[in-house]
Order: structure tokens, then sequence, then C-alpha cells
């Protein structure tokens, strides 16, 4: 399933839709995050077509997305530089998902202050040996290229970094692509679990500190760090770098763990 399949269907008077072929896009039972959350993105942004850039996202992963979805998209407040919108997926009748973006128009800056440089820089991705071949779900598995960038394998310090990239990036903006790629990796904590048992995505909160982001053929560096987990969650700290190693993208995200 191309990533236009995936876009094309949404109109920008919402409402139901049906996604074909989702098979290539499931993690377990559900849609992979990264692309439930750019389908309410997209809604978004076609329903209101004047908006700002964007500078943050909140996104809430309620229950399963299946392929029969309805997309409902609404401005809860825009000011002279600031626009605040709620999109939602619906699948029979019930909330999926529920996402909170937030566009802002650049202004003259009244405090300037650079993201600290990437510790640990693994060297460039060309030089990267490939990660996860035949391995993960089917949305991995279908939709990315994955490589390392830290010598770790196996249990130890809970952070997993990966360079990653989308194998078809047709038609995508730069910001979408970062939503759709956001969420790519395992949590931090996988590696500090005593033994192997599912994982999911709970939410997923981010700010840009770019607005107009770019790499080298399409390569992102990405990391989950697992900040603390205790009684079945993980809270985590994730990061998108480009090649040059500055960074793109500021997350957070809380993680079920079970087994």
């Amino acid at each position: 399933m191309s990533i236009a399949s995936l876009t094309d269907p949404i109109t920008p008077e919402g409402g139901k839709i049906r996604f074909e072929n989702l098979e290539h896009w499931l993690q377990g039972r559900t849609m992979y995050g990264g692309a439930s959350a750019l389908i309410a993105y997209t809604a978004a942004v076609r329903a209101f077509d004047d908006l700002p850039p964007l500078r943050a996202g909140q996104v809430a992963f309620v229950s399963p997305t299946g392929p029969e979805v309805e997309l409902k998209r609404e401005i809860v407040r825009q000011g002279r530089n600031v626009a605040q919108v709620r999109s939602e997926i619906w699948c029979e009748g019930k909330c999926t998902l529920t996402a909170f973006w937030l566009f802002g128009t650049e202004r003259e800056p009244n405090a300037v202050h650079e993201a600290a440089p990437v510790e640990n820089w693994p060297g460039p991705p060309e030089e990267a040996d490939a990660a996860m071949e035949g391995k993960g779900p089917a949305f991995l598995q279908n939709n990315f290229e994955i490589r390392r960038a830290q010598d770790m394998r196996g249990p130890g310090a809970p952070v997993v970094r990966r360079w990653a990239r989308l194998k078809d990036r047709g038609g995508l903006d730069p910001i979408s692509e970062l939503i759709l790629l956001g969420d790519v990796l395992p949590p931090g904590a996988m590696r500090a679990m005593q033994r192997q048992g599912p994982i999911s995505s709970i939410n997923w909160s981010f700010n840009l500190l770019d607005t107009t982001p770019t790499t080298d053929d399409g390569w992102w560096l990405s990391e989950n760090a697992s900040q603390h987990a205790a009684g079945g969650y993980s809270s985590e700290r994730l990061r998108l770098w480009n090649t040059e190693g500055r960074q793109v993208l500021d997350g957070m995200q809380s993680v079920a763990i079970f087994g």
C-alpha cells in the first residue's frame, strides 16, 4: 500500500472513507500509530488549507483503527498567530484516535537557543549495517528501511537508536514524513524488559524544531529512550535528527508494557 493510497482518500469534507490493503500498515491488529497520526493530520490540513506551519502535535491512540473510518476535525481556536485544530478517527461508532494540532506563524524572535548537538554521533547512514530485515510488524517490513546507529544489541541501557527512512516518500511533504516516521522504533524500555511481551503506544506528543526540515536521501536518526518504567508503563523521550546531526523533532510518549 503506497503512501498515496493512504492519503488520497482523505477529502476536505472528511466523513466516512475506507482504506484498501491496510494489512501493509498494520502493527498487530491495529494501524501503525504513525500512519493513523498522518491520516488525522492530513484530514486537518485538507479541511483548513490556510493554516500556518505546524509547530506541535498531541496524539492519543485510544483503540485499534481498522480500514473503515470516519474522520472528524474542527478548529478549536484561531488567533492572529496561532491556530489549534482537533482531528479524530472513529471506527464503528467509537473514537480510536484523537489528535490536537498547534499551528503558528513565525514571529520576530525574542529568544534564540539551538538544541544541543547529538551525542555519540553514529556516523552516516550509508556506512551503517542494515537492521530488522525480515523482522518486525507488517508496517515496518513493508514501508521502512532501518539501519543500526548504536553498537549495543540486546538488553542494556533503555535506549533504541536507528537510522530510518521510508522506502517510498513520493508526494510527501517534510512534515508529513516526520509524522509518519516519528513513532517507527520500539520503545527504549524494550531493552530493560525482564521477559518478552507485547508493547503498545498510548500517546505521542511532539514539538517540531524546524518547520521546513531537510535531510540527505530520506534518512533520519531516530531515538527512543525510556526515562522511567514501572507498573506496566514506560515514559519515553522520542527524538529525530537529520543527517547533519541537527535535531528536528522532540517528543514524549507513554507506552504500555505487557507480559
